[in-house]
């Protein structure tokens, strides 16, 4: 059976994220605990308690996201011996898929992250950035139609493509709203506001990618065990150098999410396992390639459901 790991990326965190794991493994609650350590406050207490618009903030979401993720992949390891042929994530899940893929140790991967969220949330003042999700528009459509509604300093540009039919827009507030009125008047199916807090994936985030190189070059990178996709080209890399080129490129790039699929596929993957919060990459999946199998970890009953499936 060939298996591909998926990790999910910001917006899939949810106040209760990783307490079913928690409370019925003691390798997951190390985990978060792992966290808790190398941040130096409680994480834990914040995904299982919150407050909410706490846990939402960006550079607190971030590592949240990657700790239940680890803590999802690490249960299911000890379970299982299925190992991946490759790993893959959506955003800040391509984080969660270089510790998977053993090219950085899960603290510093949680150290990174949270300081990745700091300087994307810094990168443009708050409320001048915005993100948009379109539906129901090609890639060159919606391409076109935000090289249209850009001018000067206000640009938008696409950010990441989820699936056929929906693509994410990144940029300036002004942009967005004028692309996202173009897209319905070029029969777009609907654009969705997104709730973030700045323009990521978006050449205004350049800014916070020359902060972030710095840190990537301290971070502890080796090579992998298995090939990561990348985000920003769905090219597989497996070396150090490789992988801070496309964590820095990734920051002002589009996530492409469906490319990345397709290259899983290419290598074989029939079967994709996504680890963490929720099942957003799953049903993105299924719209990709319908001849593949999606499977999910994210508490005890999806582990044991997700483990039968494999065996079978």
């Amino acid at each position: 059976m060939t298996v591909g790991f998926v990790f999910p990326g910001q917006g899939a965190q949810t106040v209760g994220m990783g307490k079913s794991l928690i409370e019925n493994y003691p390798l997951a609650r190390q985990t978060f605990i792992e966290a808790d350590e190398a941040l130096g406050f409680s994480l834990t207490k914040l995904c299982l308690e919150g407050p909410e618009e706490e846990l939402r903030l960006t550079y607190h979401a971030q590592p949240a996201l990657l700790t239940a993720g680890v803590a999802a992949w690490r249960v299911f390891q000890s379970q299982s011996s299925i190992r991946p042929v490759a790993v893959a994530g959506h955003s800040l899940g391509e984080y969660t898929a270089l510790v998977a893929a053993n090219m950085l140790p899960f603290a510093d991967a949680v150290k990174l992250v949270y300081h990745r969220g700091q300087l994307m949330n810094e990168a443009v003042p708050a409320g001048q950035g915005a993100m948009s999700a379109v539906m129901g528009l090609e890639e060159e459509e919606l391409a076109a139609i935000c090289a249209e509604a850009s001018n000067g300093s206000d640009v938008v540009e696409l950010a990441n493509l989820n699936c056929p039919g929906q693509i994410v827009i990144s940029g300036t507030q002004k942009a967005v709203s004028n692309a996202s009125e173009l897209a319905k008047q070029h029969k777009a199916r609907r654009v969705i506001p997104l709730v973030v807090s700045g323009p990521f994936h978006s050449s205004l985030m350049r800014p916070a990618a020359a902060a972030f190189d710095s840190l990537l070059q301290e971070a502890p990178f080796r090579d992998g065990d298995v090939p990561v996709i990348a985000n920003v080209d769905a090219e597989p890399y497996q070396t150090p150098d490789a992988a801070r080129k496309a964590l820095s490129r990734q920051l002002y790039s589009p996530v492409r999410f469906v490319d990345d699929i397709h290259t899983m596929v290419n290598l074989g993957v029939q079967t994709f396992v996504e680890f963490g919060v929720g099942s957003v990459l799953s049903g993105l999946i299924k719209k990709i390639d319908k001849n593949v199998r999606t499977l999910r970890v994210e508490d005890e009953p999806s582990l044991h459901e997700t483990l039968q499936a494999l065996t079978e």
